[in-house]
């Protein structure tokens, strides 16, 4: 079904709207978001995506309707993967908290414009080669594999766009707010605060090639596969302030998207023998082979992320993972006075730490062995309770 061209730019108003909204009302001055503004605004952004796929259903009919919901529900997962190695970046540049949500849709921005061309750059291919749904598919393969390996969100190894930025991007040591640029020792220099955008923005463009196979896997509709893949990035920043302290706890996250990128993989290859004109495969004929049809792609996907998500919530290891890995990030970001000033927001971070402190020490033995550099782990807690203290003793002076 062809979208009218008016259709295309109330959508496409309708998306920039959105993000400059976000950016004058919510990012253009630096602040940590609550729990409850991350929780109200990322409702909001999810019911919007889901009115928008009502109209798609009922404008557009079942099959377009089908399409969007399994494009979106599977670009949200990705996304919420991609949130792990956002977190790492943050951490690696130690990103202040109140000025990560610039860089988060900095991000956000640049990822959909990568995406947008990589989209139309898909769709002319497709219309041009069948043979690419091979290519399309074979990526989607190698990247579950990859998925499978293990420590494939490990907190203590940094990407290659960020060693990259860090060694031909050299910066100042220190943020000036949220500036790019900064005047140090009279030279103008460029401040992390621009490494990390350069890095989050690189990464996304790298996530892009795993992600636009994915969704064209399930439907060659490029205004289906434009709006799912823009609603999908839609109130990313906020789900990253929401979700953060769980993203920990999602232990099986990355085999449940192994599955479903294998899955559609396959789905491709399917595609690609049905459509087949290669000469060196059956004498460029089409191979009579099953092909999935998108509703079965929908049944697979919400079941399998079901039962990933159902299987890491209910998991001890994900509990004690993500109470190991909680009390270090919290411990550190309460000791980096650099990454959070607001008083309140530190008494925050520190109870947070002391509650995953006494879920650890309830921990069964075999649980502990999760911590990693037990020495050094329990001298971080201990800096971050006399660091407690002192504030406490000074705050009782005042």
């Amino acid at each position: 079904m062809d979208v009218p061209p008016f259709v295309w730019t109330l959508t496409i108003a309708g998306i920039v709207g959105l993000l400059a909204f976000d950016f004058f009302f919510h990012v253009r001055k630096a602040h940590t978001p609550t729990l409850k503004e991350s929780a109200i605004w990322s409702s909001i952004y999810v019911g919007i995506a889901l009115l928008f796929g009502l109209g798609v259903l009922l404008f557009g009919g079942t099959t377009m309707g089908t399409e969007y919901f399994a494009g979106y529900i599977t670009e949200k997962a990705l996304s919420v993967d991609n949130l792990f190695v956002f977190l790492i970046i943050m951490a690696s540049f130690k990103v202040p908290r109140a000025d990560q949500q610039k860089v988060l849709l900095f991000g956000i921005v640049l990822s959909l414009i990568a995406r947008t061309a990589f989209i139309f750059l898909g769709a002319a291919l497709i219309n041009s080669f069948a043979w690419v749904f091979y290519i399309f598919g074979l990526i989607l393969l190698i990247t579950a594999g990859n998925l499978l390996k293990p420590d494939n969100h490990d907190d203590d190894s940094e990407g290659l766009v960020v060693r990259l930025a860090k060694k031909y991007l050299p910066a100042s040591a220190h943020y000036d707010g949220d500036k790019l640029f900064t005047h140090e020792n009279g030279k103008r220099v460029l401040t992390p605060m621009l490494l990390v955008m350069v890095a989050i923005g690189g990464t996304d463009i790298l996530f892009a090639l795993d992600s636009i196979p994915a969704i064209f896997g399930l439907t060659q509709n490029v205004f289906i596969v434009f709006t799912a893949t823009a609603f999908s990035l839609m109130g990313l920043r906020q789900l990253f302030f929401l979700i953060d302290g769980l993203l920990d706890r999602l232990i099986f996250l990355a085999y449940g998207l192994a599955a479903i990128l294998g899955f559609i993989g396959v789905k491709l290859i399917l595609h690609a023998l049905h459509e087949n004109n290669l000469p060196f495969i059956n004498d460029g004929e089409h191979v009579n082979v099953i092909e999935v049809s998108t509703g079965v792609s929908l049944t697979v996907i919400l079941g399998v992320l079901a039962v990933t998500v159902l299987a890491s919530i209910f998991s001890p290891k994900g509990k004690a993972k993500n109470a190991v890995s909680g009390a270090k990030r919290h411990a550190t970001e309460y000791l980096d006075l650099n990454y959070e000033t607001d008083m309140a927001e530190r008494d925050k971070l520190f109870a947070r730490m002391v509650r995953e402190e006494d879920q650890i020490r309830s921990l069964p033995e075999k649980y502990k062995r999760l911590i990693r550099n037990e020495t050094e782990f329990m001298d971080l807690l201990r800096k971050a309770h006399t660091e407690h203290d002192d504030a406490q003793v000074r705050a009782a002076q005042d």
